[in-house]
């Protein structure tokens, strides 16, 4: 076999190995975000029973309701200098345009509005820093619906610590969402300040029973609601960039499937070149060893004896 024939069957067995391996991360991705579908309404869930309890503990309260809104924001006792923006995106990349289409949206809003930026995700974080965004905290997205809950604690977290030590006006996440049809949806949700008129104020017959003062139930129940919030978040991103790496891997897939194509036809068109010229050299071979042949023959029927 020739080298050039060899390094095309080389070649189509590394191409059947990458189909292999796309074939799993699609079947893995579609399993994930499946998984992460399943979840959702489990968090949606929780954040109805946070919502009934703010809006029993509005029922108790007597005092002014802006008031109890700026506490439910910073906490610190400085003023506000600054928003802050979160961004969701991937961890990991083969996700196409993933993480370019959710920091774009993020460059638009700090266009209009300055904002310092939390950025989950390794893949997205490097691709900011690549663009030049300066970010002053960051955290890996989570690998497994299971790990979105502890997630978005570590970014409640992480929030409510800078907002005692700086206060923001604003905090807003953008994330992507799953979507029907084969583009990502990019939405961007405001966190804070908490918009307390959200939530119908729900008086019962025997109010329950609490030990905090109204202000300050109110500012827990928000915290836990903006958790609420950003598990869902991250839950929704994560099932949009597992969805978005599955179409990358069709593409990849459909891409491989016409490279093969092109080496099976390659690697028989030069088996059928070589075929042709083993069957071109026996031929001449052949014709070469009848030739003394018939000069011998030709020779005696002139030559006479002693």
């Amino acid at each position: 076999m020739s080298g050039k024939l060899s390094e095309v069957e080389g070649r189509i067995g590394t191409v059947h190995q990458l189909e292999a391996v796309i074939t799993a991360m699609r079947g893995s991705a579609a399993a994930r975000s499946l998984e992460a579908r399943g979840k959702l309404p489990a968090v949606e869930a929780y954040a109805r029973v946070i919502a009934d309890a703010i809006g029993e503990a509005l029922s108790l309260d007597t005092g002014d309701e802006d008031d109890e809104i700026d506490e439910a924001a910073p906490r610190g006792g400085r003023s506000p200098t600054l928003d802050i923006l979160i961004v969701l995106g991937a961890e990991q990349g083969f996700a196409g345009v993933f993480n370019e289409r959710v920091l774009d949206a993020a460059e638009r809003h700090l266009k209009s509005q300055l904002a310092e930026l939390f950025v989950v995700g390794a893949r997205c974080t490097m691709v900011a820093a690549e663009r030049g965004l300066a970010f002053g905290w960051s955290a890996p997205m989570a690998a497994h619906a299971d790990e979105a809950p502890g997630l978005a604690s570590k970014i409640t977290d992480a929030l409510y610590d800078r907002l005692e030590k700086g206060g923001a006006r604003r905090v807003s996440v953008i994330h992507a969402a799953p979507a029907p049809s084969a583009s990502i949806d990019v939405v961007e949700r405001t966190l804070l300040p908490f918009d307390f008129a959200r939530f119908k104020a729900a008086p019962r017959p025997f109010p329950p029973l609490t030990t905090l003062p109204s202000d300050e139930l109110l500012a827990e129940l928000a915290e836990e609601y903006v958790f609420a919030e950003l598990c869902e978040e991250v839950m929704l991103s994560f099932a949009a960039e597992n969805e978005a790496r599955m179409r990358a891997m069709i593409a990849a897939r459909s891409n491989v499937a016409r490279k093969l194509d092109e080496l099976v036809g390659s690697y028989r068109r030069l088996r059928q070149d070589e075929i042709t010229g083993e069957i071109i050299e026996l031929s001449a071979g052949a014709a070469s060893a009848e030739r003394p042949v018939k000069r011998h023959r030709a020779l005696g029927g002139v030559t006479s004896g002693p």
